[in-house]
């Protein structure tokens, strides 16, 4: 596999063992098309050599050290999520995963702009009242690109609300970590609202004490997973799909949800803009989300979604004691009772291990060590469709 080594590049420059530099996890991860965007390559970097292109995707900003956390951390290279399952939420895979509690729950009094039942917006916004936490890195629409979401800590109620709803592109999250843009100071506490890769590779970061740069990640102290089955490319999903092909301008968009295997448009006064399954929007979905076995958010310590529930309701699974703790504080602002429907969380949670089980090259092995050895994962995808892309030394 020397063949998509960049050392060879590097003027007869002896090659350092066992070091992993971030050309070659954007040739086996990024240029493949493989990358969920979840930023871990950002935040893992001791040096801050990596950045966010305009295209959302990781790009090398200053000389890259070899220091191989990139690959290490990122949950489509160097990282066995599935391990994680087991080191960080006991779990073995099997049915919900580790759950103290279960409901299905909205908010009370309604709150405008919320999705479905409101509960995250309930959650943090109780926490924030009661000193528990200083901000909450969340998504919320870009002031410049309608319906594209931005990464941004909310530290306030109001900001919390103005983040409320859901987006379905990815926003490279765990790169926004540096609390000193938000003059935060070094002891401030965050709750992280993502996906369950983000979560994934947050958790394992946060078991390596490591300089993370200017990344603050030992800051986040409560986890919440959005259940998630995939997420999609917003020029492709929004501009492509959406506006160009069916003729919907994107200002007259009020919602936008994914449920039941529909994708759900609407405008602002709630009309149903478009209503067509999911699966007609394929080839705007990132390819690198059919490689997850983790609808479910095995890791988190909240984890959060529709389904599961009636309309206009979350289904909430608390997993640890840090989420049942902290879920105390919303249980006031919260119409709760006994989780509707647990087999239909079971049963998408198994559809999606099935496509991940096809999808994956690699074997995959919760027991195995949590890290993935850079010429074993080469060795599983150089002959797929997935395989690396050779180096292009015009890019740099």
């Amino acid at each position: 596999m020397s063949g998509f080594s960049i050392r060879k590049f590097m003027n007869g420059i002896e090659e350092p063992p066992n070091k992993i530099f971030f050309w070659e996890l954007e040739q086996a991860v990024i240029d493949p098309g493989r990358c969920v965007q979840c930023g871990a390559c950002v935040a893992a970097c001791p040096s801050d050599s990596i950045g966010v292109a305009e295209d959302g995707l990781p790009k090398l900003v200053k000389m890259c050290t070899g220091c191989s956390l990139c690959w290490d951390f990122c949950p489509r290279g160097g990282l066995r999520y599935e391990a994680g399952w087991k080191m960080f939420a006991e779990d073995s895979g099997a049915g919900l995963g580790t759950v103290l509690e279960s409901y299905t729950a909205r908010v009370s009094p309604y709150i405008d702009g919320v999705q479905d039942g409101g509960v995250v917006t309930a959650l943090l916004i109780a926490l924030m009242e009661a000193g528990e936490i200083d901000g909450a890195l969340l998504a919320r629409e870009s002031k410049t690109t309608p319906w594209k979401a931005e990464p941004f800590i909310a530290r306030t109620p109001e900001e919390v609300i103005e983040c409320a709803g859901s987006f379905y592109n990815q926003t490279m999250a765990l790169s926004h970590l540096d609390l000193k843009k938000y003059k935060l100071g070094p002891d401030a506490k965050i709750a992280l609202v993502g996906t369950p890769c983000e979560i994934q590779t947050l958790k394992a970061m946060q078991a390596r004490p490591w300089n993370w740069g200017s990344s603050n990640v030992d800051a986040v102290v409560l986890t919440i997973a959005l259940l998630c089955t995939k997420n999609f490319n917003y020029e492709k999903l929004m501009v492509q799909e959406i506006e160009r092909k069916r003729g919907i301008p994107l200002h007259q968009i009020g919602k936008v949800d994914v449920i039941r295997g529909k994708m759900l448009v609407y405008d602002h006064e709630g009309n149903t803009l478009i209503d067509e399954p999911v699966k007609d929007f394929h080839g705007a979905a990132l390819k690198g989300c059919d490689e997850c076995a983790d609808f479910l958010g095995r890791t988190a310590d909240i984890s959060v979604g529709s389904v599961g529930s009636a309309d206009g309701y979350s289904s909430v699974l608390i997993r640890t004691q840090a989420g049942k703790r902290a879920f105390e504080y919303a249980k006031p602002k919260l119409e709760l009772r006994p989780l509707d429907k647990p087999k239909a969380l079971e049963k998408l949670d198994e559809l999606d291990k099935k496509i991940a089980f096809e999808t994956l090259e690699r074997p995959f092995d919760p027991d195995a060590p949590l890290f993935i050895e850079y010429e074993d994962h080469l060795m599983h995808y150089a002959s797929s469709d997935r395989a690396p892309v050779e180096y292009d030394a015009v890019r740099y």
